[in-house]
């Protein structure tokens, strides 16, 4: 999100001298993307960020593939996923490719014993259920149902949960995740048309500064492996920063729905991009208003994408017998569209009280075993007139 924001004490001017009340420097430290070339921070540090006192075990996290190629569509029943105590166990990936992978999770307890970092990818949390606090170097972030959660690639955090009944639609990146770029002007500012804007962007508000020497077990993610660091320092040692490169929360309530005479398009519905892949947010909103519209979605060839359908909340009404957290997967190269009396359904309705998530990829999805650990076999003929 092209969005300054500033937290704590910094110098005056970048890349100077910057003492503590002692006379010893802070540590600079650049966090960016994308080389020297995309978005960054600047942060300052109570103790060096480089002080490594051992490497402890090594694992993989990869997912396991159970179909590689597939033109079938699936519904996985979301909510089956079980619950685990730790948040990184509790991640099950259910559909990946080569430039993104889908998970659910259903942690129980926060994380107190270490903390995380993806260098793999930038993280898109969803909250479907839980309240808590997403906790970062950068600064926290307070969370409830609804708030997508965008956490850059390399940053620390752990997450404070206040119950033990959360569950999380995960979406990692393996490109950064930018607001979509008509959406805004050539200042970086979301245009006057855009379904949301930056009052609704929630920056990091409370920086946590530990001056404190020990040792950190650091769990970090790197070519889809967990590999455990202890540190020196207490990770959470940033007096200030300013820049670009944060986490930041939206909520999907806070996105405007864009509406027409006709059925509008899944692009008007778009709240995030990347190079490879889509993410969008349906909404409750009003139905279309011609005279002789139909509401529902027409049949359409995912030619060029999968489509992933992530259902929370309301009454969908282009499918028959969706329920909360299920996901439909309509891959690439067929076509796709309302279950038999969605459409006749539809006509005459005013509007929808839907709250879905979707993620459109540009590269096949593959289907994970825990993916097929969810899934309904049946899916595929639900379009057939019984």
């Amino acid at each position: 999100m092209p969005l300054y924001h500033t937290l704590g004490k910094i110098p005056h001017k970048r890349h100077t001298q910057f003492r503590k009340p002692d006379g010893t420097l802070y540590s600079e430290q650049l966090f960016g993307t994308i080389g020297f070339d995309g978005m960054y921070t600047n942060m300052y540090h109570e103790h060096r960020p480089t002080m490594v006192k051992e490497i402890k075990k090594q694992y993989s996290v990869a997912p396991k593939i159970a179909l590689e190629n597939n033109l079938k569509s699936y519904r996985f029943k979301g909510f089956q996923v079980k619950p685990e105590d730790d948040y990184l166990d509790s991640r099950k990936a259910v559909l990946t490719n080569s430039d993104c992978t889908i998970i659910l999770a259903a942690p129980r307890h926060s994380i107190k014993d270490y903390f995380y970092k993806n260098t793999d990818a930038d993280e898109l949390l969803f909250i479907h259920k839980g309240t808590g606090k997403l906790r970062t170097q950068l600064g926290n972030l307070d969370f409830k149902y609804g708030d997508y959660l965008l956490i850059p690639r390399g940053m620390i955090y752990q997450i404070d949960f206040d119950t033990e009944d959360n569950r999380l639609f995960i979406v990692e990146s393996r490109s950064p995740i930018y607001t979509p770029k008509r959406y805004r002007n050539h200042f970086g500012q979301l245009l006057e048309h855009s379904p949301f804007c930056e009052r609704d962007i929630r920056r990091p508000y409370e920086l946590e500064t530990h001056d404190q020497l020990g040792d950190f077990l650091l769990k970090v993610k790197k070519k889809d492996e967990i590999i455990e660091m202890v540190y020196a320092a207490h990770p959470f040692d940033v007096v200030g920063y300013d820049g670009y490169n944060y986490p930041y929360a939206f909520s999907i309530h806070d996105f405007e729905p864009i509406t027409g005479r006709i059925h509008q398009p899944p692009p008007v519905h778009q709240t995030f991009e990347t190079n490879a892949f889509v993410v969008c947010s349906f909404c409750p909103r009003l139905y279309d208003y011609h005279p002789e519209s139909i509401p529902a979605p027409y049949n359409h060839s995912n030619i060029d994408s999968d489509e992933v359908l992530y259902y929370v909340d309301g009454d969908f009404m282009s499918r028959n017998d969706i329920e909360e957290g299920h996901i439909s997967l309509h891959p690439a190269g067929i076509p796709h569209g309302p279950h038999p009396g969605a459409v006749e359904r539809s006509i005459g309705k005013k509007g929808s009280d839907e709250l879905a998530v979707m993620v459109d990829t540009f590269k096949p999805l593959m289907v994970t075993e825990e993916g097929m650990k969810l899934s309904d076999e049946s899916y595929h003929t639900s379009w057939l007139d019984h």
